[in-house]
């Protein structure tokens, strides 16, 4: 409104001030649908047509008890107008959103947020995101707490959007369903995972996957490593030897 006002004279702004100000709290709101200066003292303040002989307003000469009244009321309707207000913002920016749920045991996806993890995020090049983390409870729909670390200092609640769902794949099924007899499905899953990136540059995408992937090979061959009388169990480790050196190679 100020900018508007000055246009190109930029050095009377200080001189618009006072029109400004009246201006605003003169003019209704779409939020409320009363003025400022009406909310706070019942009436609109005067101005310059007001001057002219026409009839005052009614409420400039109510009584203290029925004035007390009228700004009551007043402030009712403002609240409901508001109210109404903030449903429609609602409606219109959750259009189109998918609600996203957690349960206790999902694995997740922290966002780094720079204010609650300014060490982590001191550059720009470092992850923006951290994890994966097990969901411990469900606080609500927009508050999980999680199985975060000590050595982060913070507390363990975050709300939904800072997190997202931890993809393991498909490795798990493949181990428990064999389909072929005499062999183990947990090699094929090794030779066809992901972790098998072509050759080329290692981008923040790339990168994040391949956590993911190695992540979930990881927990889903947790169990197989205890027994080491499994017969399947030499042919594994020679699986996930060779899956290593292929990984350095990449790397590098």
């Amino acid at each position: 409104l100020l900018r508007a006002i000055i246009s190109q004279n930029l050095k009377s702004w200080e001189e618009c001030l006072t029109f400004v100000e009246f201006a605003y709290n003169r003019s209704v709101h779409s939020t409320t649908g009363f003025s400022p200066f009406e909310i706070v003292y019942g009436f609109n303040p005067l101005t310059p047509m007001d001057l002219l002989s026409l009839p005052m307003s009614e409420r400039l000469n109510l009584d203290g008890k029925k004035k007390a009244e009228y700004v009551r009321t007043l402030h009712e309707k403002v609240r409901a107008s508001i109210e109404k207000k903030i449903q429609q913002y609602t409606r219109q920016a959750n259009k189109g959103k998918k609600k996203v749920t957690f349960e206790p045991g999902d694995w997740v996806w922290l966002h780094l947020r720079k204010e609650r993890f300014p060490k982590k995020r001191r550059s720009k090049l470092l992850p923006r995101d951290d994890g994966p983390f097990q969901v411990l409870e469900r606080i609500n729909d927009n508050a999980y707490k999680l199985d975060l670390p000590g050595e982060y200092n913070v507390s363990s609640t975050f709300n939904v959007s800072d997190l997202s769902l931890f993809d393991v794949g498909h490795d798990k099924d493949l181990r428990t369903n064999p389909s072929q007899e005499g062999e183990n499905d947990a090699i094929t899953a090794i030779r066809r995972d992901p972790l098998a990136l072509p050759s080329g540059p290692i981008t923040r995408g790339r990168s994040k996957k391949f956590k993911e992937a190695l992540h979930g090979l990881v927990l889903s061959t947790q169990e197989m490593f205890k027994d080491e009388g499994n017969p399947a169990h030499e042919k594994l480790v020679g699986g996930l030897r060779e899956y290593i050196v292929n990984i350095i190679q990449v790397q590098d």
